[in-house]
């Protein structure tokens, strides 16, 4: 019995080593533009959405770390006004930091601003109508995206950005971003493999200890 759970405490060791060094940014503000066209034209494009935290980095009340910019592909499937599936062909998603901080994580003088990360969505991006109330209309855009930090580091992670309008500024291809939350996953494979090899061998001493009784 005592050899079960320990092993299954190496298991749970591993995911959790792979996710030690993610990096939680948020955004707020800002605006979507969308071209119109319908599907196999429409694309959505933020404007300056104010970047409020990375990581353990938060801005001060008012004030900003940066921004945040993305664009989708064009929609492949249902409607901008419903729903619908955008593709990540030639979208972007981008982070710039400005200030002291932003100059401290790159080495850099940032000054206006240092790219944190620079990369695209790499598969559907969904667009989902959330909700109407008081006039105004409730979106999600959220998929997945993969990139480089500043470093040169290439990571993964997920968006969800909470958008909303009113019917006619939809029309004129215009919305509002309340929200956005994105997670990158930084995994570190040698590091990770050498923890395995580590966890294994362990488990192997274990297993003759007991056996050994």
């Amino acid at each position: 019995m005592r050899r079960v759970v320990v092993l299954a405490l190496l298991a749970l060791a591993l995911p959790m080593a792979a996710w030690a060094d993610g990096i939680t940014i948020v955004n707020e503000f800002g605006s979507i533009s969308i071209t119109p066209g319908g599907i196999g034209y429409s694309t959505i494009s933020s404007t300056q959405s104010e970047l409020v935290q990375w990581g353990s980095y938060m801005s001060a009340k008012g004030q900003s770390l940066g921004t945040v910019n993305y664009t989708t592909g064009v929609l492949l499937s249902g409607s901008v006004a419903t729903g619908g599936t955008f593709s990540s062909t030639g979208s972007s998603f981008d982070v710039i930091g400005k200030g002291k901080w932003a100059s401290n994580i790159t080495g850099s003088s940032c000054g206006g601003g240092c790219s944190l990360f620079s990369g695209s969505f790499t598969g559907p991006i969904t667009w989902t109508m959330t909700g109407q109330q008081g006039g105004k209309v409730f979106y999600t855009l959220s998929g997945d995206i993969s990139g480089t930090l500043w470093n040169g580091r290439m990571v993964n992670g997920t968006t969800t950005q909470e958008i909303y309008s009113s019917k006619g500024q939809l029309a004129a291809g215009i919305g509002h971003i309340n929200m956005g939350s994105t997670q990158l996953a930084v995994p570190e494979p040698g590091t990770l493999g050498l923890l395995g090899t580590g966890l294994v061998g362990i488990a192997g001493m274990f297993r003759r200890k007991l056996i050994g009784r």
